[in-house]
């Protein structure tokens, strides 16, 4: 089943991460954010974030957030004392794809996860289980036969993304 855009219904409400609370900033509840948005600052765009700690998630309102140094702090509605805001120490923060704006590509890294992964002769290597940043390019980490890590370099090792097809062909040695 699809919805009107054509993507499968219930794919915009999976939730994404989009960062992690760190630790309390003050005494009036702010809490300290370290963003996974590129850029950094693109967090602060985003009102209500999912927060999820232990399993469990709930629902806050940014009041407030700024820049401060090398991070960012942010105040929710209700988090009003620094015992508070400690609380949610290590806790993702979440919104739904559908807050998302459009990516250049097509996708985000968030999409990749889960697919199939093939090389353009058929041989398949294994699932996309997350993706992870380096100087160079990023890189795609397969969970298969084996353990893979394969370049993120798109038209000579990344042939084709197929999100309807929940596949993605690579131009890649399968002995590697």
């Amino acid at each position: 089943m699809t919805d009107s855009a054509g993507g499968a219904i219930g794919e915009d409400s999976r939730l994404i991460v989009l960062g992690k609370l760190s630790a309390p900033f003050g005494v009036r509840g702010w809490i300290k954010v370290t963003s996974f948005t590129e850029p950094p600052e693109g967090i602060l765009g985003y009102k209500d974030w999912s927060v999820v700690k232990n399993g469990s998630a709930r629902t806050l309102e940014v009041l407030q957030g700024k820049a401060h140094g090398k991070f960012f702090v942010v105040q929710f509605d209700g988090i009003d004392d620094r015992d508070e805001a400690a609380k949610l120490t290590h806790a993702e923060i979440q919104v739904p794809r559908s807050q998302l704006p459009d990516s250049q590509d097509g996708y985000y890294w968030a999409d990749l996860i889960g697919l199939n992964v093939v090389t353009k002769d058929g041989v398949e290597l294994g699932v996309v289980d997350s993706m992870m940043e380096t100087g160079a390019n990023d890189v795609l980490v397969l969970k298969g036969d084996k353990d893979r890590l394969i370049p993120w370099i798109e038209g000579d090792v990344i042939v084709r993304v197929d999100l309807a097809g929940k596949s993605l062909t690579v131009d890649w040695d399968p002995e590697f």
